[in-house]
């Protein structure tokens, strides 16, 4: 199998959980790095050669590893066309300058090869995100080479932010009030029940104004979704309405989506996957006094484990369940969680584990977030 490497997203912890439940022999290789092999039989890829970085939101470049000396490499490039390079340089104790450094020695080296070429100035070590899409440096005659100590890869494949800024400030239905998940959120939580066919049906019992069942049905799933409140319903209708016209995807407008209480809601069709934000409770702009606090916990508390019970009799063993439940933030910069693992598995799932991080690691937020959201893992047993 071929080695990928990963650029991880600002929460690297969350980014590896998400490879782990996609792909093979995931192994950290950098603070902010993970090497990663593809299953020859993976859904999950853009051609037959590169993983799928549009739905990966977690990771924000991938590159295939290059196994052969660097001389024969360049000597494989297209005979015609201008060669755009540009390095990132991963490795310890590096700094902008070395990166340009390496970025010429191996523009002159090109250069033997009879072929023009054009260097993309380092101002910081790696290039970002936005400089290599901008670019192009994904393409046959753009490169991007990523070092890691002695290691190189070719980058494939480049997170394309203004496309999740589109899915996610153009829907012509959005709340602030009721909390805003992101899109990149929205497609971890999906990949984390693993790499499922397409045509799978996935649920979203809390779907707000419809950001995961967009992302699921981006993944070509088949969609289903319920909220208490009646104008999230709403919401989610005209937005799966705006998503089926502008990214082509038939019948998605007509997509099973109705008011139902989570906690009794007996929803009608098979589910395979389950993903979804549950009640996060009330938002705040501050940490909450401890009373308050504890009548939150005990909320979030009643209609989370509802939740489960209610699910856990309409589903088959082994089908996964990714939530994300609340977490405050206190004045001492740690965040409150409810500890629900115990009460979780004597409603009849198992949490699953993963091998590069522990259950801590997976707490989603900005900095200073008050409310932030933890994920968990599971599977019916």
């Amino acid at each position: 199998m071929k080695r990928f490497l990963a650029v991880l997203g600002r929460q690297p912890k969350i980014s590896l959980a998400e490879l782990e439940s996609l792909y093979c022999n995931v192994r950290q290789v950098g603070p902010n790095l993970a090497e990663f092999e593809i299953d020859k039989k993976s859904s999950l890829t853009k051609s037959e050669k590169y993983p799928a970085i549009q739905r990966l939101g977690g990771t924000i470049k991938i590159a295939e590893s290059i196994d052969e000396p660097l001389a024969d490499f360049w000597k494989k490039l297209p005979e015609t066309g201008k060669i755009v390079l540009g390095v990132s340089d991963y490795s310890r104790r590096t700094n902008p300058y070395l990166a340009q450094k390496e970025a010429l020695r191996w523009k002159r080296a090109i250069v033997k090869t009879g072929r023009n070429v054009r260097v993309i100035p380092n101002k910081t070590s790696a290039l970002s995100s936005a400089t290599s899409l901008h670019n192009r440096l994904y393409t046959d005659t753009h490169i991007e080479l990523i070092k890691n100590g002695n290691n190189y890869y070719r980058v494939t494949g480049v997170q394309d932010i203004d496309a999740y800024t589109e899915r996610d400030r153009a829907r012509p239905a959005r709340d602030a009030k009721v909390g805003m998940l992101p899109p990149k959120l929205a497609q971890i939580l999906i990949n984390l029940c693993g790499d499922k066919p397409e045509a799978s049906t996935l649920l979203d019992p809390f779907c707000g104004t419809g950001v995961v069942l967009q992302e699921a049905a981006l993944m070509r799933y088949n969609v289903i979704g319920s909220d208490l409140s009646e104008r999230m319903v709403e919401y989610t209708k005209r937005n799966l309405r705006w998503a089926s016209e502008k990214y082509n995807i038939p019948k998605l407008e007509e997509a099973y989506v109705v008011q139902g209480d989570a906690t009794s809601f007996k929803w009608p069709e098979k589910v395979d996957l389950v993903a979804c934000e549950t009640y996060l409770g009330q938002p705040m702009s501050q940490p909450p006094a401890e009373i308050k606090l504890k009548q939150e916990k005990q909320e979030c508390r009643g209609i989370i484990l509802g939740f489960l019970k209610n699910l856990a009799d309409q589903i088959e063993t082994e089908t996964p369940v990714v939530i994300a439940v609340p977490a405050w933030l206190r004045p001492d910069g740690y965040y409150s969680r409810l500890n629900l693992l115990d009460e979780i598995k004597n409603l009849r799932y198992n949490v699953v584990s993963f091998k590069n991080l522990e259950q801590k690691d997976l707490l989603y937020h900005r900095e200073g977030q008050v409310v932030a959201r933890e994920i968990i893992v599971l599977r019916k047993k």
